[in-house]
């Protein structure tokens, strides 16, 4: 695995040091197996979904937890007491192992609704900025003069 070295950009930047670990941290986890495979989409300007393949589990097997930016999705199989004793597989490709996916979340992105469906788990997320962090329009004063039938008209102080 090579190391990326963030030094010239701790030399000129401040307060970019969290990109950096999300980059050093996003090198690691690509190494990781790809199970179960998932799918990230945008769905609008501030809008998105993952879509992750966990066909077998049901909704009580798969958690799904936000902490710190963090969202955190894990798959635990319980005993499948169903299957009886008396089951003789010729082959068997269905994955019933246990999982644990993590997506690194960008500040103000939180999970608004998810959904399983054939064997699907979305999850929809919107970034919501606060109210102080959405551009607004700034009203431009007029100077201390001003135009009156034609007139300049100075304002008294």
């Amino acid at each position: 695995m090579r190391t990326i070295d963030f030094t010239p950009l701790y030399r000129s930047a401040v307060g970019f040091d969290r990109l950096a670990s999300l980059l050093e941290s996003a090198a690691r986890t690509s190494q990781e197996n790809g199970w179960p495979p998932y799918n990230i989409e945008t769905t609008g300007e501030n809008a998105y979904r993952i879509e992750i393949a966990v066909a077998g589990f049901k909704p009580d097997e798969l958690n799904i937890e936000v902490k710190e930016n963090l969202l955190t999705v894990t798959g635990r199989k319980t005993a499948n007491d169903d299957a009886g004793a008396n089951r003789t597989y010729l082959h068997r490709g269905l994955a019933e192992r246990d999982f644990e996916r993590r997506f690194q979340l960008a500040d103000y992105v939180i999970v608004t609704e998810a959904a399983l469906d054939n064997g699907l788990l979305s999850i929809s997320l919107k970034r919501e900025l606060p109210e102080a962090l959405k551009p607004r329009r700034i009203e431009i004063a007029s100077s201390a003069s001003t135009l009156i039938e034609g007139k300049a008209k100075t304002k008294a102080a």
